[in-house]
């Protein structure tokens, strides 16, 4: 049932002589797709990264690489269990197939296999999980260089969409009004945030009971947004914990026309589902005129303003 430390009773008395209950085990979930040449730095990392946790479980769950990622996983010394697909069936549904595999009385541990996770990270994720308030937990992401990543985000909203559009989104962030969270007292200290980006997420199994599953149907792109929205619909906090760090080696986006036509009609899709027509139209208008004045930036923008032109299904 588990890789790594022998388990052994984590129950200390409480007042008036009543056992603790135990800490839930963690399911690490990885999910892979043409992953061979990154996944073994996420599996090095995790001996170190996973220290402090009794009771882990460990699944890498492969979207029908055409490499060997599920090799590469199956012969590492962290002995990961490899769920294949069979089909390149998106994020969302990798997560769900690997939770099912682990059982619902877990917390999760979702990981790109671009991250690095740094020592005692997971432990302090976990110690966040342990408020019933908290539902998930996230990070302080940190470039190769060691530089901190702005990671977190605001629900997407008319103004952030606007903002981002016409000033850019590294100016609308230092002004507070853009989707990207640029708040250095936030980053310093922690808090409450509405939502992270997904490449590493920490979500308690009292939660993930109440929240439901990842919807399958984003694909890839804003299924985090929706998560995310659902845990605080449900009364759940997103925190973040900046003494837990990970290394989030990431990639350029905006130079894939295909990532960035995705990501375009998903952000819409996913407004659409909360806001009426008038709402999701001014939206679409703010990314059709941002797109439009950096289309000559890339393929990836004049991609994302073609997406944000066509009809949404």
């Amino acid at each position: 049932m588990k890789n790594g430390a022998a388990a052994k009773s984590a129950e200390d008395d409480l007042p008036g002589g009543r056992p603790a209950d135990p800490e839930p085990m963690l399911g690490v979930v990885i999910v892979t797709y043409e992953s061979a040449k990154v996944l073994p730095g996420l599996l090095d990392s995790l001996r170190d990264g996973l220290s402090g946790i009794e009771r882990y479980r460990i699944v890498v769950v492969d979207n029908d690489s055409s490499d060997d990622s599920p090799l590469v996983a199956a012969s590492h010394d962290m002995r990961p269990e490899v769920l294949r697909m069979g089909r390149n069936a998106g994020y969302a549904a990798a997560i769900n197939a690997a939770a099912a595999k682990i059982g619902d009385d877990a917390n999760l541990l979702i990981l790109n296999p671009d991250i690095r996770l740094l020592p005692g990270s997971a432990r302090i994720l976990c110690d966040a999980l342990s408020d019933p308030a908290v539902g998930v937990a996230v990070p302080k992401a940190l470039a190769e260089t060691g530089e901190m990543l702005l990671s977190l985000r605001r629900e997407p909203s008319l103004r952030s969409a606007w903002t981002d559009a016409l000033l850019g989104t590294r100016l609308a962030a230092l002004l507070g009004t853009g989707e990207i969270v640029a708040d250095p007292k936030l980053y310093a200290e922690g808090g409450t945030v509405e939502w992270a980006t997904g490449a590493i997420l920490a979500v308690s199994a009292r939660a993930r009971r109440i929240a439901g599953e990842w919807d399958e149907s984003f694909f890839l792109y804003s299924e985090e947004v929706d998560y995310l929205q659902r845990m605080r619909q449900h009364g759940f906090r997103v925190v973040y914990a900046p003494d837990a760090r990970a290394i989030h080696i990431g990639g350029a986006y905006h130079d894939n026309a295909f990532l960035s036509a995705l990501m375009t009609a998903n952000r819409i899709r996913y407004f659409r589902r909360l806001h009426g027509p008038l709402a999701t139209m001014l939206f679409k208008l703010s990314i059709i005129i941002g797109e439009t004045l950096r289309a000559p930036l890339g393929p990836g923008h004049r991609a994302a303003l073609r997406a944000a032109v066509m009809p949404q299904r």
